[in-house]
């Protein structure tokens, strides 16, 4: 059984976030927590060898790394008028599928990917999707992972492929970008130039209509063969939240889980 690692190593002020969004990350080394762990055990330094434990103060968002977003950061409902999950209450039975992974690296930054492109991709496989699939995108943004540019690198979806998804049975997707829309300064540029209203957040705001959620930031997609591994990404539970940071994995040659 091989595991590939698809999660992003989350780091101390990488610049592939908005500046406000950066995580922090305070290490405090063995020595500098002794007085801490001294006091706990009530004992003198000597007696821990003058060291106490390895510890991180850790400040960012819920979007920070590799993250599962669910229906509440898209819209305050769902599936045209149902309260939206929160990532407390994500099914775990949509996290863990049979992985079909496209490759959109060619299409170009901020290309919105169409229904017809999925299509074919998929007719290329010779594959139909099934319910509780989990697709993932190479959006081409990989490579620009940890600079700047990442924020405005890659390909997109569009809301009508992004229900169309939803409507195979399809709760989980996913990108190696930094979002699931087109990114987010382009569609901007792109609003001001046509004031069309239809193109702020257009895949995300999807949400409202469909019940699905996606992850962002993923990693190593290209090691994963297109069809024929299990994807499992259990976000952790933080109650009430808009998403939940992701370890997510492709298990290749493994046991098939929905067998």
């Amino acid at each position: 059984m091989k595991i590939i690692d698809l999660s992003i190593t989350t780091e101390n002020d990488l610049p592939s976030d908005p500046p406000s969004t950066i995580p922090k990350i305070t290490y405090l080394t063995h020595k500098d927590s002794a007085e801490m762990m001294a006091d706990a055990y009530q004992c003198e330094l000597e007696d821990i060898n003058g060291f106490g434990w390895g510890t991180e103060l850790v400040s960012f968002t819920t979007h920070s790394g590799t993250h599962l977003d669910a229906p509440w950061h898209f819209y305050p409902t769902m599936n045209n008028g149902e309260p939206a999950m929160t990532i407390d209450h994500m099914p775990l039975e949509w996290c863990i599928g049979d992985g079909v992974i496209l490759d959109f690296s060619h299409k170009g930054d901020a290309y919105k990917l169409t229904v017809a492109d999925f299509q074919e991709k998929l007719a290329e496989l010779n594959y139909t999707l099934k319910p509780l699939d989990i697709v993932f995108i190479q959006s081409g943004a990989a490579d620009r992972w940890g600079k700047e540019e990442y924020l405005v690198a890659g390909c997109g979806v569009s809301r009508e492929a992004t229900l169309w998804l939803a409507a195979q049975g399809v709760h989980i997707m996913g990108t190696d970008g930094w979002s699931w829309d087109i990114p987010l300064p382009i569609a901007a540029r792109q609003y001001k130039e046509t004031g069309d209203k239809s193109l702020l957040w257009e895949a995300h705001r999807a949400g409202a209509h469909c019940v699905y959620g996606h992850i962002e930031k993923l990693t190593n997609l290209e090691n994963v063969p297109p069809l024929g591994s299990t994807i499992v990404c259990l976000p952790i539970k933080v109650k009430g939240a808009s998403a939940g940071w992701t370890r997510a994995i492709a298990i290749v040659d493994g046991p098939n889980f929905r067998k």
